[in-house]
């Protein structure tokens, strides 16, 4: 437990650079951007989601705690796979700007869902 702030604040720092960086790449999805084409735009994300949940495994280790015994976070993990699917949807699989536009909206809405779970502790997130 030493160590459980330094491992909560990095992951919430991998949560910022997280979306921070979808939307951008979102945004040049939607532009058709040749900039989406980018060797390091295609490793990035991959590495800072790698590590936002590397480090949201450890906190459920550490603090002893699983998605089914805590419905927010059971919630929360849910809304991260619609998450995935959806943000796959905005960045590559999207036919069309619109669409992805849309999907880029929807996935960004979930994000913050998952960021409310977590803050409130409660499946309703934001509205608790």
């Amino acid at each position: 437990m030493e160590h459980y702030f330094v491992i909560k604040h990095l992951h919430m720092m991998a949560a910022a650079l997280s979306i921070t960086l979808f939307m951008v790449r979102a945004w040049w999805s939607v532009r058709e951007s040749p900039q989406l084409k980018a060797r390091w735009v295609k490793v990035l994300p991959h590495l800072i989601d790698t590590a936002l949940l590397g480090l949201g495994v450890t906190l459920m280790m550490l603090l002893s705690v699983w998605p089914w015994q805590l419905p927010w976070l059971g919630a929360k993990l849910l809304a991260l796979l619609a998450y995935i699917g959806i943000g796959n949807i905005a960045i590559k699989r999207g036919k069309t700007p619109q669409a992805r536009g849309i999907a880029a909206v929807v996935a960004i809405c979930l994000f913050a869902y998952m960021v409310g779970a977590a803050i409130r502790h409660s499946p309703l997130s934001w509205l608790a």
